[in-house]
């Protein structure tokens, strides 16, 4: 006899539930148990718009940083008042000089104790005649390092920037390349000429319920992030090099790739005086070594033609042209890693370890912009 319509509707229905319920069942356990594990929590990047302008974070508050399904590598931190990480407080009415440092996740640094960050080391030896803040979130290019460098002068009163440059920020500062809600970046225009463009954002709710779930967020973090820590983990041992990698960003150096980020780097010298109000002197550019090239003299010769080897020699040479001053960690990091054999980043994941952080802070206080700057805190009123 045949089932009739609503027959087979009704063994449809139950067979669905039939499979549907022991994943809906899974997915329950899996929630409470990860609940009590390091599941990455994300920050909370807050809306951007005319009102507010300015990337940040939620501020006040926990979180939790993790990479890959077995959380390799765990740290938890906190943002503050200002929706920055950062275990400091920031205040606007403090008459002491400031030293704003600005970056993207390297100087965010979520992978880091946050004592153990630059801005941590700098800001511990400007004590108490000084303060060291920092303005930093992971994506963020070159063009989006001016808004932050705009916003620490004008809202907390920065004196003098550290800016911390990495391989991709440069064609990553060209909405050509970069799709990057809540961030600026430089828009071509037909006469050639670069507009610094706001991107709005707005978090979906679909957002808004993912972050509320352990177990969304260890599929959409840690899984993914562990696709992302075996990448790197290739760069650090060679194969990314092999396949067109160098300095955690593609190696073609593409002559319309080059001419467009020659341009975004001539438009960010031009503007960073100009929406800071800070002279060129007062600007310290800290440039990333090629890494893991810089570990061998063969490997640093054999990524002179890479695309991040010529966008670094071009943002020194123009940089220093213009009054800048000028950091090169690559041979601070060569010279520190012949001496003691040590590297500067995960073994899988390739962001500044606390050792690297180490050394970049002590390079910046060898710096010129770092005499002028505590020489400025010495002479300040405190609170």
């Amino acid at each position: 006899m045949t089932p009739s319509p609503q027959g087979r509707l009704r063994r449809l229905l139950l067979t669905t539930i039939a499979m549907m319920l022991p994943l809906g069942v899974f997915g329950a356990v899996a929630e409470v148990v990860l609940r009590f594990l390091p599941v990455a929590t994300g920050l909370r990047s807050q809306p951007v718009n005319a009102e507010t302008p300015v990337f940040r974070f939620a501020a006040n508050r926990d979180f939790v940083w993790s990479v890959g399904p077995d959380f390799a590598i765990v740290n938890r931190g906190r943002t503050n008042n200002a929706g920055y990480v950062s275990d400091i407080d920031y205040a606007r009415d403090d008459p002491r000089p400031l030293l704003a440092v600005i970056g993207d996740s390297y100087v965010e640094a979520l992978m880091v104790p946050w004592g153990e960050t630059l801005q941590a080391r700098l800001g511990q030896a400007a004590a108490p005649d000084a303060r060291v803040y920092a303005f930093a979130a992971s994506g963020a290019p070159l063009s989006q390092y001016l808004v932050f460098a705009a916003a620490a002068v004008r809202d907390y009163g920065a004196t003098h920037l550290v800016i911390v440059v990495v391989g991709n920020d440069f064609d990553e500062s060209l909405s050509t390349y970069k799709h990057g809600p809540g961030f600026h970046l430089f828009v071509p225009r037909a006469d050639g000429s670069l507009e610094l463009t706001r991107f709005d954002f707005t978090p979906s709710m679909l957002r808004r319920l993912v972050q509320q779930s352990a177990l969304a967020r260890y599929v959409i973090f840690n899984l993914q992030g562990n696709l992302a820590a075996a990448r790197l983990r290739d760069m650090l041992l060679g194969v990314a090099r092999a396949n067109g990698y160098v300095g955690n960003v593609r190696a073609t150096a593409e002559p319309e790739r080059i001419r467009l980020s020659e341009a975004a780097i001539d438009r960010f010298l031009a503007l960073l005086p100009e929406m800071t109000g800070l002279a060129p002197n007062r600007v310290l550019l800290a440039l990333d070594g090629r890494r893991p090239e810089l570990y061998t003299p063969d490997g640093v010769a054999a990524s002179e033609g890479a695309y991040f080897a010529l966008m670094r020699r071009s943002l020194m040479a123009k940089a220093a042209a213009s009054g800048f001053g000028v950091l090169d960690l690559e041979p601070v990091f060569a010279a520190e890693h012949r001496r003691t054999g040590r590297r500067f980043e995960f073994e899988t994941d390739a962001h500044w370890s606390g050792e690297g952080h180490r050394v970049a802070a002590e390079a910046v206080m060898a710096s010129d912009l770092w005499r002028a700057f505590r020489a400025s805190g010495r002479a300040a009123p405190r609170n």
